[in-house]
């Protein structure tokens, strides 16, 4: 993806971190405000998955892993991203990744769903907290997009994407660029005043 951002013509540059380790994960978010001077927008997008299946069958060590990755990370990334808005930009914007999964029952994926219903929270508890100094928080959540975890869960269960489409009302899976596009514009001053919000992207899937 640098790449092809530089070869357009953009600048790039990635920071391999854990996201489970909070001072790797500050080490990016420093890195960001040594190469460019600021932070003025983040948005928060790795997770790691769960192999389908009912919540009595999941490894303890997998949920702690998901719990690590999927929850922690958010929050971890949220306290680096405003410390360096505070001290840099002064105002900003920040949106998190959730999935229309975490809206809902989800049987097949009870911690990924747990988690990301939890970053929700941690979303609106952010926006309503740093809300009076000009930073915004919000979340999108995304349903049945074509992505490699995706991918990945549909070996594991097949006809998942089937099953997804059947209840997506467009019919289709989300390209990622459609997802990109609503965390852009989240991000952007279109959306000044827009904070505390979980959009939901999921092509009519919870309408």
């Amino acid at each position: 993806m640098t790449e092809e951002i530089r070869a357009a013509g953009g600048t790039a540059e990635y920071v391999v971190c854990d996201l489970a380790e909070a001072t790797s994960v500050r080490a990016a978010v420093d890195r960001a405000v040594n190469l460019y001077g600021r932070l003025d927008i983040a948005f928060n997008n790795g997770a790691t998955i769960q192999r389908p299946g009912p919540m009595d069958q999941m490894p303890q060590a997998d949920l702690d892993h998901i719990y690590d990755v999927n929850l922690k990370g958010v929050w971890l990334a949220m306290v680096a991203e405003i410390a360096a808005i505070r001290t840099t930009a002064g105002t900003g914007a920040i949106v998190n990744n959730s999935s229309v999964g975490s809206l809902m029952g989800n049987p097949e994926l009870p911690a990924y769903s747990a988690m990301k219903r939890a970053v929700n929270s941690h979303t609106e508890s952010a926006a309503v907290t740093y809300g009076p100094e000009g930073i915004r928080v919000n979340a999108i959540a995304p349903g049945h997009t074509s992505t490699e975890m995706i991918r990945t869960w549909e070996e594991a269960s097949p006809g998942l994407r089937e099953r997804l489409t059947a209840h997506t009302p467009l019919r289709r899976a989300a390209d990622p660029q459609e997802i990109a596009q609503a965390a852009a514009w989240l991000l952007s001053d279109r959306s000044s005043y827009v904070t505390g919000s979980v959009l939901r992207v999921d092509g009519g899937a919870r309408a």
